[in-house]
């Protein structure tokens, strides 16, 4: 069964359209970029943490998301330090940190279903050129319930390799995940297909 990362809850955020919060967050993320200012991406950064407060999704919500993106932020962050100095680094991680904090929160409080319908009703006028929008919005749904089970399929994957020993082999936990995540894929494109 496909998990989702939908918290159910009863804020004035869970209560909020779909299209209102991915706007938003298009709109702050649009924002952060045009606007390249490290005092207004650390703004987005409080703003987030103090959303997911406000949300009821707690602090332990907040410490999980930020401990799963720091990989990648200090990945950013170091490539812009390397290239581009200190402030840059510190510009870049912020505003990424900020980012995935914020996307992180509209997918638990919006229905993996809500972002499906809202992205096929935003694509509606590319029918006249052949696009279905009722296809591409699940496809954009099971992108985002496809998130958790990966990570329990890596999960999966790095118990099994520990257990032979091979904990630290980047390879060994890559080619299964990649195999299985292709598997999982074939199959989903069938029940895609069997439904159309």
């Amino acid at each position: 069964m496909i998990a989702d990362l939908y918290r159910p809850g009863a804020s004035a955020l869970h209560r909020a359209p779909a299209g209102a919060k991915l706007a938003g967050l298009a709109a702050i993320g649009t924002g952060l970029f045009v606007i390249p200012s490290l005092p207004l991406s650390s703004l987005a950064f409080v703003a987030a943490l103090a959303a997911i407060g406000a949300s009821g999704l707690g602090w332990r919500f907040a410490a999980r998301s930020l401990r799963a993106a720091l990989p990648v932020v200090l990945l950013v962050a170091a490539v812009q330090a390397w290239f581009a100095g200190w402030h840059e680094a510190a510009l870049y991680g912020v505003r990424l940190a900020a980012l995935l904090l914020l996307a992180g929160l509209v997918t638990a409080t919006t229905r993996p279903s809500a972002i499906a319908e809202t992205i096929a009703w935003l694509l509606r006028p590319l029918r006249a050129i052949g696009v279905d929008p009722a296809r591409v919005g699940l496809a954009f749904g099971l992108a985002v319930r496809f998130v958790p089970v990966l990570a329990s399929v890596a999960a999966d994957i790095r118990e099994a390799q520990a257990a032979r020993g091979l904990d630290r082999s980047v390879f060994a936990l890559a080619v299964p995940l990649t195999l299985r995540t292709l598997r999982m894929a074939d199959e989903i494109a069938e029940a895609i297909d069997a439904r159309s």
